[in-house]
């Protein structure tokens, strides 16, 4: 969600961060002010909050907590998702919460990040604001050795998966491993373009949103 802007000049990523921890605040603040394509422009300690505070400062990403005191971060991440024109939802969490994550994805999150992720966050900022999702390489093998779900969501997600073409399967492979699509073309040996047009047909085909969401029903389906 952008605020309306006259001019041609580039704004930087406008940024809410939801947290009920004074500490992230000031580790984000140290953390983007190190790069000029990133701004913090507003910051609020629970999930309900959140709402009227995007709504206040037309953010394009928000950076939220899980565990907060009113409103967890899965219902705010929902409450988020079904605004008009919505900004993207960065889930920051911890190892001990992957459960919690996996619902707030279901919930519409772009992705998560550990809060311990330090200037990887930066490249997490600018790859959901871009519309690619992003997945902590950190905190895929303990999230994700959590989706199995029951045998019909794992024959579902495999019957899904059967109908992809080889190459899209290649893809949806590389991205539930956590990795970029230019990571993935390289392994392919293709070019990132075509590796953006595997992603987004296997995405209609397999009737999920965003990289995050691939990953889990990959992972359901055994792929990964």
């Amino acid at each position: 969600m952008t605020a309306p802007v006259s001019g041609v000049q580039v704004q930087p990523i406008r940024v809410l961060v939801v947290d009920d921890d004074p500490f992230v605040f000031s580790a984000m603040e140290l953390i983007f002010s190190t790069v000029d394509d990133i701004r913090i422009v507003g910051t609020v300690s629970d999930g309900d909050e959140a709402v009227a505070a995007v709504q206040r400062h037309f953010p394009d990403v928000v950076l939220l907590d899980v565990r907060m005191a009113r409103l967890d971060g899965i219902a705010a991440t929902k409450a988020l998702c079904a605004l008009p024109n919505p900004p993207r939802v960065l889930v920051m969490t911890t190892f001990d919460m992957d459960d919690v994550v996996m619902r707030a994805i279901d919930a519409g999150a772009a992705g998560f990040m550990l809060k311990t992720a330090g200037p990887e966050i930066i490249a997490g900022v600018r790859n959901v604001h871009a519309g690619a999702g992003v997945l902590s390489p950190q905190s895929v093998p303990q999230v994700f050795a959590q989706v199995g779900g029951n045998g019909a969501a794992q024959a579902g997600a495999r019957a899904a998966v059967d109908a992809l073409s080889d190459r899209e399967r290649d893809v949806v492979r590389l991205v539930g491993e956590g990795l970029s699509n230019q990571q993935i073309g390289a392994q392919l040996y293709v070019g990132e373009a075509t590796v953006k047009t595997h992603l987004a047909s296997a995405q209609r085909k397999l009737g999920v949103e965003g990289r995050v969401q691939v990953a889990v029903l990959a992972t359901k389906a055994g792929l990964v």
